[in-house]
C-alpha cells in the first residue's frame, strides 16, 4: 500500500512546521511550500495526492495557484484560510478547491478532513451503468454521458452526481450528500455541498438556473428527477 503524498503551500512557517510534523506522525508524506510559486513549482515536481492549500500568499495566491493546478490535474485541494465569510468560500470553490479549513483548526479536524478527501471509490465488474433520461453514469469506466457526448466531470461532482442516480426520484438530504461524498468526519461548512451541485448543474443542465435533472427540495436537499 502507497503512502499518500500532501503538499502544504503555508506562508506560516510555524504553521506549516506544526501541520508536517503532525501528518507525518499520522503516516503521511509531506512537503512544504512556503509561497505560491514555489508551491505550485513543487506540485509539478513531485505529484502529490493532496494539496492544502492557504489562501493568501506572497509570490501567487492561492486561488491563482488553485487555477494553475486544475489546468492539468484533479487532486483534491482543501483551502486552508483565516477568512470564513461566504464570498471567500465560495470563491475558493469556483477556481476549483474540494473543500477548506477555517484558521484556526484542529490538527484532528484537518487530519479527519484530509483522509475524507482523499476516499477513492472502488468501482467493481458488478457495477451497472445508471441513467436518467439523456444522462449516463458508468462507474467502472468511470465516465458520464449528456446525450452521448461525454461531460468531464471531477471526482466529488461525480460522486454525488452518482448518488443522485442511485436514488433517481427520491430525496437525498443534505447531511446525507455531505456524509457519503466528503466522509463522516466532515466538519466544514454546508455551503461546500452547494457550489458543487452548482457546477454540476453548470455542465449537466440545459440551464443551470433553471435545473430539469437535478432538484433542490428547498430545507431537506436534492432530488434527481425520475426521467
Amino acid at each position: 500500500m502507497t503512502t499518500d503524498r500532501v503538499l502544504i503551500v503555508e506562508d506560516e512557517s510555524t504553521l506549516a512546521a506544526s501541520v508536517r510534523f503532525h501528518l507525518e506522525r499520522e503516516g503521511f508524506e509531506v512537503d512544504v511550500a512556503l509561497d505560491g510559486i514555489q508551491g505550485l513549482e513543487s506540485f509539478r515536481a513531485r505529484e502529490p495526492d493532496i494539496v492544502l492549500l492557504d489562501l493568501m500568499l506572497p509570490g501567487m495566491p492561492g486561488m491563482d495557484v488553485c487555477r494553475q493546478i486544475r489546468t492539468t490535474s484533479d487532486v483534491p485541494v482543501i483551502m486552508l484560510t483565516a477568512k470564513d465569510s461566504e464570498a471567500d468560500i465560495v470563491a475558493g470553490l469556483e477556481v476549483g478547491a474540494d473543500d477548506y479549513v477555517t484558521k484556526p483548526f484542529s490538527m484532528r479536524e484537518l487530519t479527519a478532513r484530509v483522509r475524507a478527501n482523499l476516499r477513492r471509490p472502488v468501482a467493481t465488474e458488478q457495477d451497472v451503468v445508471l441513467t436518467a433520461g439523456p444522462l449516463t453514469l458508468d462507474p467502472v469506466r468511470h465516465e458520464v454521458r449528456l446525450e452521448g457526448k461525454e461531460v468531464e466531470l471531477r471526482p466529488k461532482e461525480f460522486a454525488l452526481l452518482e448518488m443522485l442516480l442511485l436514488e433517481r426520484g427520491r430525496l437525498v438530504t443534505r447531511s446525507t450528500l455531505l456524509e457519503t461524498v466528503w466522509g463522516p468526519a466532515f466538519y466544514g461548512d454546508p455551503k461546500t455541498l452547494d457550489v458543487h451541485i452548482r457546477r454540476l448543474r453548470a455542465k449537466i443542465e440545459k440551464d443551470p438556473h433553471r435545473p430539469e435533472l437535478i432538484l433542490t427540495v428547498r430545507g431537506f436537499g436534492y432530488k434527481l428527477a425520475d426521467v
